[in-house]
């Protein structure tokens, strides 16, 4: 079978995209809202004038039409500055020409450092892990005892990672699973997109609903001046429904590959494409070790520690990468690695993923074009215009259109929900739309299109995977469809039930 013609390289996309967003600081008008931040018991405003300060009361929030109780400022819920309502003004065009360009990956490196060195402390972790044969063993273990069932660990794996999407918002700590789950699903004779729908594809998926992640519903539902538990009832809905029809959807093909490797999207578009991670084949079962045991308690426990650390006490990358640091020290402790050994171990880790550190750092780097071009204000303000004076319904679905437009630009959920919650916020109450479906548009907005945009976690995650975006789109446009579909089912349920 030929070989169909690839797309560029990820990196090769997102300096497209740059490209793409600094041609737009010639053709937009320049332009921003004021910003309103808190800090010192004080609002300050910032905008083209200078900063103002103003007393931290109700009545100033009232006053500027920003619809957020002053306890979600003061008790830190909301920490970035907002944007104010009707306070757009244009401003002196900054374009942005071929040193900006060629400086925006770098900028975009500096801007993630924290998360640069996140990955390459779990690249570090996994690799000495991996170097102890404890993940082969337990992998060849598990794939004998789920021989026959291995859907089921599609569906339970899944689950989770749609549940860690929607609680907590799950996101870049998606890349410490692809060691362990790359291997176990081509053990089980699937393809290596199986495992990225699995793990990257149930957090987006957990993402649409996000029935109380802390960094999209409750900012956004903070900024939008309700109750996060507003719309709580569809969310949960959501969640079962959409995970439903996507759980069946990774499982048909996972089987059709199963039963067929040829059926294999990667086999056809990518070729034969080699696995990123130890192969772990077939053979009798194994017996695991004391010390095996061991190492794998302690792996699973690093994950335990991570989560309850991000949810419990509001762990964040510099924490979670001295976990993984710290971790990786107890396995060579426990191994008796020699320093030297363990260190070199520690650096190959850190290398393997250095390719999809550079690849998010390049992709901040669109952000940082539109913010320095001033025009991503301007994108907001003049795609305001387009909701403004329509029926609830029709104002709902074209703001559920807008946001997956804006996710292409604004990767970051609660960037955009303090940048854009305000104005639509304070629109839907002209409109008579029910607060809570803004909220859903946005989180169904950028949910859908965290399979898609290239400034998010994809390309990183398809690059640590080994495959390439146009396999991902052929593989993913189905389903997605169906999602933004049953999304809008349900955004038009939701105002109609004002």
């Amino acid at each position: 079978m030929a070989k169909l013609k690839k797309l560029p390289s990820p990196i090769s996309i997102l300096v497209i995209v740059i490209l793409l967003a600094a041609a737009a600081t010639w053709l937009l008008p320049s332009g921003e809202y004021d910003k309103l931040s808190y800090a010192d018991k004080t609002f300050s405003i910032a905008s083209a004038k200078g900063n103002k300060v103003l007393p931290a009361t109700q009545h100033t929030l009232d006053s500027l039409g920003i619809r957020i109780p002053l306890a979600k400022f003061t008790n830190g819920d909301i920490r970035k500055p907002v944007a104010v309502p009707g306070s757009y003004h244009q401003l002196p065009s900054n374009k942005q020409g071929p040193a900006h360009i060629i400086q925006a990956p770098i900028k975009g490196i500096y801007e993630t450092i924290d998360i640069i060195l996140f990955i390459l402390f779990i690249g570090g972790f996994m690799h000495v892990f991996q170097k102890t044969g404890a993940m082969e063993q337990g992998i060849r273990k598990l794939s004998h005892r789920m021989k026959g069932r291995e859907a089921w660990l599609i569906i339970i794996m899944t689950t989770l990672f749609a549940a860690g999407g929607s609680s907590f918002g799950m996101a870049e700590e998606c890349l410490i699973f692809y060691p362990v789950m790359v291997p176990l699903f081509l053990a089980a004779g699937y393809d290596l997109l199986v495992p990225v729908a699995t793990v990257m594809g149930g957090a987006c998926l957990g993402n649409i609903s996000s029935f109380s992640n802390p960094f999209a519903t409750i900012i956004a539902s903070n900024a939008a001046g309700i109750n996060w538990a507003d719309g709580l009832i569809e969310r949960l809905g959501v969640f079962v429904a959409v995970g439903f029809v996507y759980v069946w959807y990774v499982v048909r093909y996972a089987q059709k590959v199963q039963r067929d490797p040829t059926a294999s999207l990667v086999y056809q578009i990518d070729g034969a494409v080699a696995s990123p991670f130890a192969e772990v084949h077939s053979g009798p079962a194994v017996k695991l070790s004391g010390r095996h045991k061991i190492l794998l308690t302690i792996f699973f426990f690093t994950f335990a520690v991570m989560i309850g650390g991000v949810m419990a006490l509001e762990w964040w990358l510099p924490e979670m990468s001295a976990l993984f640091l710290v971790s990786a020290i107890i396995v060579a402790v426990i191994t008796r690695t020699n320093e030297s050994v363990f260190i070199g171990q520690f650096i190959d880790g850190a290398r393997e993923l250095l390719g999809v550190a550079f690849i998010i750092g390049v992709a901040r780097g669109v952000g940082l074009i539109l913010n320095e071009g001033r025009i991503a204000d301007s994108i907001l303000y003049y795609s305001s215009g387009l909701v403004g004076n329509m029926p609830p319904l029709l104002f709902v679905l074209i703001l559920f259109g807008l946001y997956l437009v804006f996710t292409l630009f604004i990767s970051s959920s609660s960037g955009m929900a303090v940048l854009t919650m305000p104005i639509f916020g304070s629109m839907a109450v002209m409109a008579g739309a029910p607060g809570r479906e803004v909220v859903n548009a946005y989180l169904f907005g950028m949910g859908i299109m965290g399979f898609l945009t290239p400034t998010g976690l994809l390309l990183p995650t398809l690059a640590l995977v080994n495959i390439s975006y146009k396999t991902w789109l052929k593989f993913i446009w189905p389903v997605l469809l169906m999602l933004i579909l049953m999304c809008c089912l349900f955004l038009i349920g939701g105002a109609l039930i004002a």
